[in-house]
């Protein structure tokens, strides 16, 4: 059944067949595969084999073609064109603005280079501004052109210590507009960013800034499936700056424990139970040697975000009992940005899934969109679980359908 090519599959494949087609060709074992839908590996198994007497219902071909990086259902069913991007969220309309400021660069650059304070200033003026509004990806769409051209501009035009200083708020910016990439049709895009800010932090020579880099990286390996990877590259960012920790201030000692945090989550998506949680727990001991009102504002690291965190790890590991207390928990934690909190939120309602309690995951997820529509309108286990409650309880459809309108599923 193997493929040597790249071409695209032909009618006569089964559904199954085609699952294990393009996950070999992704490289990519049925227990990795299977973990990331949240399924057995002999569920997989027996949807590739054609044991099972139906195909997998649509949101878990959304979760197959998500992990799968395909771009359209008919790659999996063989049936009419159905774009994936209809469930994982649409691009956002500053999507080509952020593209073009991203793409120019240029081999000659000329203009006039503004001072590294006003610079660190723009910079920390858009964090803010990302976690203070419900519709982030908007605001971020405003401010990230001007600023990803002009810090591009000053990490090329400056020399000595302002150049490693600029190259450091480089890193830093490329790790901002991740964040605005993520979710969305971006995806070669999303690498760019993420592999310059590494080139660019290491350039810098800034410690802060090189971790800062691994956990935007550590992201983008992970969302691919790439766990090995996501691993080692978490792994060396953290041998990097070890030594520096200690005698650090408190934004180092906070990213170390946002990069242990990521170790647990990684873990999580392996289903390495213990793995999991002893690295949570190092994360946890690590927060608590921060301030109590220490919030990071790249990772949100901070002590108020480890329950968050629990309910994460809980969840990615398909603990159902326990990603429902951790939940209960947790609803009511005081996060301080509004993106995060809504993410939160999602997950609390993908616990609330794992207990099959319908009226619950809808409440959530209402509750995630006004706290934060844009955060769930481009968030793709958000937009399967609506999609799903639509296909749900007659009680609840109605609701659900509303839901799916404000997010933009329906058109």
């Amino acid at each position: 059944m193997s493929n040597a090519t790249n071409e695209p599959l032909g009618p006569v494949l089964t559904v199954g067949q085609r699952i294990q087609f393009l996950r070999e060709r992704r490289g990519m074992t049925r227990e990795v595969l299977a973990g990331l839908v949240g399924k057995s590996t002999s569920w997989l198994k027996q949807v590739e084999t054609g044991r099972l007497q139906q195909n997998p219902r649509l949101p878990i071909l959304l979760q197959l073609a998500e992990a799968l990086r395909v771009r359209d259902l008919s790659e999996l069913t063989g049936d009419q064109s159905m774009p994936v991007r209809m469930f994982t969220g649409p691009g956002h309309p500053a999507l080509e603005d952020v593209r073009s400021a991203i793409n120019s660069t240029s081999l000659v650059p000329t203009g006039a280079v503004q001072p590294v304070s006003t610079l660190r200033a723009r910079l920390d003026a858009a964090w803010r501004t990302r976690h203070a509004s419900p519709d982030h990806r908007t605001a971020l769409g405003h401010l990230l052109p001007g600023l990803l051209r002009d810090v591009q501009l000053a990490a090329a035009m400056y020399r000595d210590a302002d150049r490693r200083r600029a190259l450091a708020l480089l890193a830093e910016t490329y790790g901002l507009a991740q964040m605005f990439l993520a979710y969305q049709p971006a995806q070669d895009l999303l690498w760019r960013v993420a592999d310059r800010a590494l080139v660019a932090a290491q350039e810098s020579e800034d410690p802060l800034a090189l971790t800062c880099a691994v956990w935007f990286l550590t992201q983008a390996h992970r969302d691919t499936g790439d766990f090995d990877a996501a691993r080692h590259i978490n792994q060396q960012g953290m041998s990097a700056v070890q030594s520096h920790v200690d005698d650090a201030g408190v934004d180092l000692l906070a990213m170390w424990g946002a990069l242990s945090f990521e170790l647990a989550f990684t873990s999580a998506r392996l289903g390495e139970t213990g793995e999991a949680w002893l690295h949570w727990e190092e994360a946890a001991r690590i927060a608590e040697r921060l301030p109590a009102a220490y919030y990071q504002p790249w990772t949100s690291f901070s002590r108020v975000i480890m329950d968050a965190h629990a309910v994460t790890v809980a969840v990615e590991l398909h603990q159902g009992g326990e990603s429902a207390r951790q939940a209960d928990n947790a609803l009511s934690a005081p996060i301080p940005s509004l993106p995060r909190r809504g993410r939160h939120l999602i997950e609390v309602a993908r616990a609330h899934h794992l207990q099959r309690d319908h009226a619950a995951v809808l409440g959530t997820l209402e509750l995630a969109q006004r706290v934060a529509p844009d955060t769930i309108k481009y968030n793709g286990y958000a937009r399967r679980l609506t999609l799903e409650l639509t296909e749900g309880p007659a009680s609840l459809r109605p609701q659900a359908y509303a839901l799916a309108d404000r997010i933009g599923l329906l058109t």
